[in-house]
């Protein structure tokens, strides 16, 4: 069907248009809800009502049924018709029901339907506009007369007399279609901007949006590893609780022992005691003065010296070394706190590459800078920076802050990862990391042995530790440098602690194999 015809048919046969809560009689003809009680309301009293389209008959006033159907059409058909929206602008001359506007007539100050606007006054003094309730404000309030111009002087609109005889004589004066154009021109402009402002601040929402997305992200990340440290942290101080246990129990079984050892050498003591007395006193009780006095002597019963060995024996057995104990707790709650230190105020993440211009003549560098591997006679170019042999150090150097960085040893064979000053010499015996003054490192070599490495001096790690992967982590301003092996969790190995003078870098050795550094953190 034709929209026109379409059209036709949503009409209102009373009010000829379009329906307004339409509702249907018995006889199923449909009508406008208000025109139709209008007309059953002058019907009222004459005993019969009937139908206005088909004149069907009703003793009793007909009950009004909603048509839904015919109400859902007429939606549909203004949603894509704006135009013919209902403006809320009624017909000045339609008084028996009310019927939609279609234009206002400025001069009448009338609204008029289509039926009316058909016999309207078609003089130019007639002037139509859309339907609008302020018809006295299009006129002159002085003249009386339909405003057709703008001052562009005073920003009025003003009639043709007020250009001719009025106080706007003289002035600057546009049409009302020129002037509402320029208005619109400025109000493009407006618009233009505003609507680079409001791009400008759903920009500003979704980054802030996204900065809440990352912020949720990231605590959901902190709350991750704050649990998982927790956790850790609680077998820490359980395997802490029962290495600190054991130390007690060692040592309260060591003295246990000695004591009972000093114990059974008083009973026997005792033992010989009790036999001289025994003797003394059948000596005192004997009546034969040759035999008491051939008896030889029992030896001297005020034996200061034997007391005094027994006393020292008594209080020389070792007590519980309470400064032992209580150095075994600090140094394992140190560690559970640096780990907490690394767990959770070290986040964002950085990068380390290797310096291929330090990389020594027995290395390769990977092309990503972050793989050194064992590889003799490299054609590397001679510099003043590079070293002898088989290190090589980061490009990237650290003079504040805290940081770590991993490294993966699990492909190698002898090993060295740490950090060094720049000023570590490049040639000669001592310029291997952890042989001088200027760098620290951790040695790993021979089915996880280890040592931690400066100035050539050596601390032995317990054996049979599994490495795979170290992380180096570095306190600047504490001066304190730790590392730890990450196989089975965070296992502290040792820290260092020095007032650092340089700015450090990160130091790799590989003889063997090739290591590969896993990137940074720093706080």
């Amino acid at each position: 069907m034709a929209s026109a015809d379409l059209r036709q048919e949503l009409d209102c046969s009373i009010c000829l248009n379009i329906y307004t809560d339409p509702v249907t009689l018995r006889c199923g003809h449909n009508f406008c809800r208000v025109c139709i009680d209008r007309v059953l309301d002058t019907q009222e009293g004459s005993g019969v009502y009937t139908c206005p389209e088909c004149r069907a008959e009703c003793q009793e006033r007909p009950a009004l049924q909603r048509n839904i159907t015919l109400c859902n059409i007429v939606g549909s058909f203004l949603s894509t018709r704006p135009d013919q929206e209902v403006t809320g602008i009624f017909c000045t001359y339609c008084i028996h029901f009310p019927v939609p506007a279609a234009k206002s007539c400025l001069h009448c100050e009338a609204s008029l339907c289509d039926n009316h606007l058909r016999v309207h006054s078609k003089s130019s003094e007639h002037v139509l506009s859309d339907p609008t309730t302020s018809l006295g404000n299009r006129k002159c309030s002085i003249h009386k007369k339909i405003l057709e111009y703008y001052c562009t002087e005073d920003a009025a609109c003003i009639c043709v007399s007020c250009t001719v005889a009025g106080e706007h004589r003289g002035h600057k004066v546009e049409t009302l279609d020129e002037a509402s154009e320029n208005k619109k021109m400025k109000l493009r402009n407006v618009l233009q901007k505003m609507t680079t402002k409001r791009e400008e601040t759903e920009q500003r929402v979704q980054r802030l949006q996204e900065r809440r997305r990352e912020d949720q992200e990231k605590a959901a990340d902190v709350t991750e590893r704050v649990t998982a440290l927790f956790r850790d942290i609680r077998k820490q101080l359980e395997d802490l609780e029962k290495r600190v246990l054991s130390e007690i129990s060692s040592q309260e079984e060591s003295v246990s022992l000695s004591v009972s050892d000093l114990i059974q050498q008083l009973e026997i003591k005792k033992d010989e005691l009790s036999k001289k007395m025994r003797h003394i006193e059948e000596l005192c009780n004997m009546s034969d003065p040759v035999t008491v006095l051939q008896e030889p002597d029992t030896g001297d019963l005020c034996d200061t010296e034997g007391r005094k060995r027994h006393y020292n024996q008594v209080h020389g057995v070792g007590d519980l070394d309470v400064g032992l104990i209580s150095g075994k707790l600090h140094t394992g709650l140190s560690d559970i706190i640096t780990g907490i230190n690394i767990g959770i105020y070290v986040q964002e993440a950085t990068d380390i590459l290797l310096d291929v211009n330090t990389a020594g003549y027995k290395t390769h560098i990977s092309g990503d800078r972050k793989t050194v591997s064992w590889s003799l006679n490299q054609n590397h170019p001679e510099t003043p920076e590079r070293f002898q042999d088989y290190q090589v150090i980061s490009t990237r150097r650290f003079s504040s802050g805290r940081h770590y960085w991993e490294v993966d040893v699990s492909d190698s064979g002898d090993w060295r990862v740490g950090m060094c000053y720049p000023s570590i010499d490049r040639r000669g015996d001592q310029s291997d990391i952890g042989d001088n003054n200027k760098s620290w490192c951790l040695y790993g070599w021979n089915n996880n042995q280890y040592t931690v490495i400066h100035d050539s001096k050596v601390i032995w790690l317990p054996d049979n530790i599994p490495c795979d992967r170290v992380r180096i982590y570095l306190d600047y301003e504490a001066g304190q440098m730790s590392f730890y092996s990450l196989c089975d969790r965070i296992r502290h190995l040792h820290t260092v602690t020095a007032t650092f003078t340089e700015p450090l870098h990160a130091a790799l050795g590989v003889v063997g194999g090739c290591i590969t550094i896993s990137g940074g953190v720093r706080s």
